[in-house]
């Protein structure tokens, strides 16, 4: 049985991981500094672990019969736009730290995979009629935020370890991923989900406010297509980054759109001023196609699975109140 470690695991995207793993019967322990938010996690052992310090890195990873086989790195402090347009320091000091922390222990401790999740935050802003860049397009760099200067940062903290070690590193550079159990308020929500509980609160005939004017071109994957790409890079030979995210462009105009018919509503949209990023994103999953995979949720059926549950977090949280 192999065995894996998960960092993030009380996250959205490690949570959903987690479960991928276990389906293939992998013995999962999970860390974070906080449990799941909306599930018991599913791994056999879950340590709460503060990994921007060197020891807990150093316990996360230690077994009393040998080492784990693989590491999945999600670990972060992160959110959407509304969080990291004004976390810039909390950004580049928690991440930092635990990519520096959590890659060299990992590679010290014997580590065989090793797999760090990057963003596509790390490429610079692009005109929506662009031609699809690569992931040698990063550089000479310019993102548009700091989490992406910290993602390419760590990116080659992992590639310089893995050049030093007997450690086969992983990239994913990851585009937007949406669906259930997954952050939906507070302020470090995503789009879809952002979307989907203003819509979820609004009344039938109401109002709901968009950040920008909708022009803005994104690219949405959902959940369960990412973490099969994540598994899929992993267990590849396939070094550097490599772009993961669905083929499918759209505008947050086309995501509101697809949200409130969903919904079943009848919404009016008003655009208001607010941070957007980068105007548009295009760019090649030739690489991760090369090992076969390809999403298969498109955006109207992943918001149909998305919307649901949102819209029943929404009313627990008025039946509480």
């Amino acid at each position: 049985m192999k065995r894996a470690l998960v960092c993030g695991a009380g996250g959205f995207i490690g949570g959903h991981l987690v479960k991928k793993l276990k389906r293939e019967g992998y013995w999962v322990r999970g860390v974070d500094i906080k449990p799941h938010e909306f599930s018991p996690s599913q791994a056999d052992e879950f340590m709460l672990r503060d990994l921007r310090d060197p020891d807990h890195c150093r316990s996360a990873l230690a077994l009393s019969n040998g080492g784990f086989d693989e590491v999945y790195q999600l670990a972060a402090d992160m959110g959407g736009m509304g969080f990291i347009s004004v976390s810039d320091c909390e950004v580049l000091h928690n991440s930092a730290l635990i990519n520096i922390h959590m890659t060299h222990t990992a590679a010290e401790m014997g580590v065989a995979r090793y797999f760090f999740s990057s963003s596509v935050c790390v490429y610079r802003d692009m005109r929506s009629e662009e031609a699809p860049i690569t992931e040698d397009d990063g550089i000479p760099a310019n993102p548009d935020n700091e989490y992406g200067w910290e993602k390419l940062y760590a990116e080659r903290v992992a590639t310089a370890y893995g050049r030093r070690y007997p450690m086969q590193v992983r990239i994913a550079r990851f585009e937007n991923c949406y669906g259930p159990e997954g952050t939906w308020t507070g302020g470090r929500e995503k789009a879809p989900a952002a979307l989907c509980r203003k819509i979820a609160e609004a009344e039938e005939g109401g109002t709901v406010e968009v950040w920008g004017d909708g022009t803005a071109i994104r690219v949405f994957t959902y959940v369960d297509d990412l973490v099969d790409g994540i598994v899929a890079l992993m267990h590849s030979n396939l070094d550097g980054p490599a772009n993961l995210g669905s083929e499918e462009r759209v505008t947050v105009a086309d995501l509101v759109r697809t949200a409130i018919e969903v919904s079943g509503k009848r919404i009016t949209v008003r655009y208001v001023p607010g941070p957007v990023g980068v105007r548009a994103r295009n760019f090649s999953k030739a690489r991760i196609a090369s090992l076969g995979w390809k999403p298969a949720v498109s955006l109207q059926e992943g918001i149909a699975r998305t919307y649901p549950w949102i819209e029943a977090q929404v009313g627990a949280a008025r039946r509480v109140k």
